[in-house]
C-alpha cells in the first residue's frame, strides 16, 4: 500500500492542479500564522520569479499588507457567508475603489504577471490560508467565473489539507508516548533499524542509553499514581534537555519506568558524558530516587552489532548492573575490562529471537 502523502506533498499537488485547472502560469498556497501575524508561503509552482523558491523556507508577508484575508472578508464568511474569491490585476490604479490589495498589485507588476485570483482556504470555519493563481502579463485576465471556480478549488484544497493534518496527527500519536510527549518504543525500533543500516554502510557510531527511574513504585504506593506520573513527566523533561546536547538524538519512553536515548554519529565518550549529566540531574529531582542508567555504543569494544536486539540487550544489561549496584553514574557496556560483566551476562544469556529483554530483570 502506498504511503499517504505528507501535507507538503498534498499542498504542492493542490497548487499544481489549481494552476492547470485555471489555466494559470503560477500558483501558490500560503498559510496564515495567526500567532505571528503573517502569511507564510508553503509552496510556489509554475513560472517562478528570481526571488521565489518552490518550497521557501522564509517567504512571509505581514497580514496587514493583505488585510482581506484577516479583516472584512474573513468577517463575512466566518459568520456563515461564502468564502468568495476575488481577482486582482496589474492595471489596478492606486486610487481605484474596490477590494484591491495594492501590495498584490505591486507584486504582480514586479514579477511580470498580469493578474491573479485569490481564494481563502477555510478549515473548520476559520481561515487557514489562501490559494493564489496568477497569469503572466499579456494573457487573458481572470473573470468572475474564474473566481467562482477558484473558490471551489480552495474548498477542495481545504478538504485535502484537513485529511493530511488528521493523518499527521495519527502518525504523531502512533509514535508518541501520551504521558510524556516523548517518542515511544515503536519510534525507537524504527529509528534504531535505520541507524544500524547507517552503521553497516558508513560506520556511523550508534549509541543507546537505557534508563530506569528509581523509586517509582514507592511514589505510586505512598503518594498515588498521579504523583508517579508527575515523576515520569519530570524525568522525561530532564531526558529531553540532556538529549538536546547530542545533535539529532531521539529520546523516548519505552514503557513503565523505562526510558531511552538513541544517538547516531556522536562519539561514544560524548554519549557517556550526557548519560552522566542525566544521572546527575535525575538525582536532583524532588521525587523518586534518581535513575539507573546503562549505555551501549558501537564506538566501544562490544563486538559486532548485527541487530537492534543485541544493542538493546547490552544497554539493558548495563542498566541492570547499574540498578543492582545503585550506581550514581552510568554503567557502560564494553568498558569493564577484558572480562566485562555486561558482555559476559549478555553472551551467557544469549536469548533467542522470542525472548524479551525483561529476562535480564531476575
Amino acid at each position: 500500500m502506498a504511503a499517504a502523502p505528507s501535507r507538503r506533498e498534498a499542498v504542492w499537488a493542490a497548487a499544481t492542479r489549481a494552476m492547470v485547472a485555471l489555466e494559470g502560469t503560477f500558483a501558490a498556497v500560503s498559510a496564515w500564522q495567526r500567532d505571528r501575524g503573517r502569511l507564510r508561503v508553503v509552496v510556489n509552482v509554475g513560472e517562478l520569479a528570481p526571488d521565489e523558491e518552490e518550497f521557501p523556507e522564509s517567504e512571509t508577508y505581514p497580514v496587514h499588507d493583505f488585510p482581506e484575508i484577516a479583516e472584512f472578508r474573513h468577517d463575512t464568511w466566518s459568520g456563515g457567508g461564502e468564502a468568495n474569491a476575488w481577482v486582482e490585476t496589474a492595471e489596478a490604479a492606486p486610487d481605484e475603489e474596490g477590494p484591491h490589495c495594492h501590495s498584490r498589485v505591486a507584486a504582480l507588476r514586479r514579477r511580470g504577471r498580469g493578474c491573479c485570483v485569490v481564494a481563502p482556504i477555510v478549515l473548520h470555519g476559520r481561515a487557514w490560508g489562501e490559494l493564489y493563481v496568477a497569469r503572466r502579463a499579456g494573457l487573458r485576465v481572470f473573470g468572475r467565473q474564474d473566481a467562482d471556480f477558484a473558490a471551489v478549488l480552495a474548498s477542495v484544497t481545504a478538504v485535502g489539507i484537513a485529511q493530511t493534518e488528521q493523518l499527521e496527527v495519527a502518525r504523531r500519536l502512533a509514535f508518541t508516548d501520551p504521558l510524556t510527549g516523548l517518542a515511544n518504543r515503536r519510534a525507537v525500533d524504527v529509528r534504531l533499524d535505520e541507524a544500524l543500516t547507517q552503521h553497516r554502510d558508513s560506520g556511523a557510531v550508534v549509541s543507546l542509553v537505557v534508563s530506569d527511574v528509581n523509586g517509582l513504585k514507592r511514589v505510586n504506593d505512598t503518594r498515588g499514581h498521579a504523583v508517579g506520573d508527575r515523576l515520569l513527566e519530570r524525568f522525561g523533561c530532564v531526558l529531553s534537555l540532556c538529549g538536546a546536547m547530542l545533535p539529532g538524538a531521539l529520546v523516548a519512553r519505552l514503557g513503565g519506568d523505562e526510558f531511552c536515548l538513541l544517538a547516531v554519529g556522536p562519539p561514544a565518550d560524548d554519549v557517556v558524558a550526557v548519560a552522566r549529566e542525566l544521572c546527575r540531574r535525575a538525582a536532583e529531582l524532588d521525587l523518586g530516587e534518581g535513575v539507573a542508567c546503562g549505555v551501549a555504543s558501537t564506538g566501544d569494544p562490544i563486538g559486532t552489532v548485527r541487530s537492534a536486539r543485541r544493542l538493546f540487550r547490552l544497554a539493558d544489561a548495563a542498566q541492570y548492573r547499574a540498578k543492582a549496584a545503585r550506581s550514581p553514574v552510568p554503567v557502560v557496556a564494553g568498558r569493564g575490562g577484558p572480562d566485562d560483566p555486561v558482555l559476559r551476562l549478555v553472551d551467557r544469556e544469549a536469548p533467542g529471537d522470542g525472548v524479551e529483554r525483561r529476562r535480564f530483570r531476575r
